[in-house]
């Protein structure tokens, strides 16, 4: 998708501070991070939403939890947890329509609505 902010991070047309990266996903800092650690982890196929995955992303996304497990063990906040947070639409929060996990930690977290 050409407008997508997140597409033009992963083909380089925007730069952000990466933490991670493979054939498949993203992960960088979040520019207005809500925890010591805030880092937003993509998949580099565009997928709208959760909401709009079709059966065939289950894999992928699945793929992306894991990545989410992994760089938590990297940056060092897995041992005493973290929070993992998935915003579907304007309802549920998301702001960029590109499917992204938050990984915040590095402090206490809280629900918060």
């Amino acid at each position: 998708m050409t407008d997508c902010l997140f597409c033009k991070i992963v083909n380089n047309q925007i730069p952000a501070e990466k933490t991670f990266e493979d054939k498949n996903f993203l992960a960088f800092k979040d520019i207005h991070p809500k925890a010591p650690t805030h880092i937003l982890v993509i998949p580099k196929k565009h997928i709208t939403s959760l909401a709009d995955m079709h059966p065939g992303d289950a894999p992928l996304i699945g793929q992306l939890m894991h990545r989410v497990a992994l760089i938590a063990e990297q940056v060092g906040i897995a041992e005493k947890g973290y929070k993992v947070v998935l915003n579907i639409r304007e309802h549920g929060g998301q702001v960029i329509p590109h499917i992204h996990v938050h990984l915040l930690g590095g402090k206490a977290l809280h629900w918060e609505v």
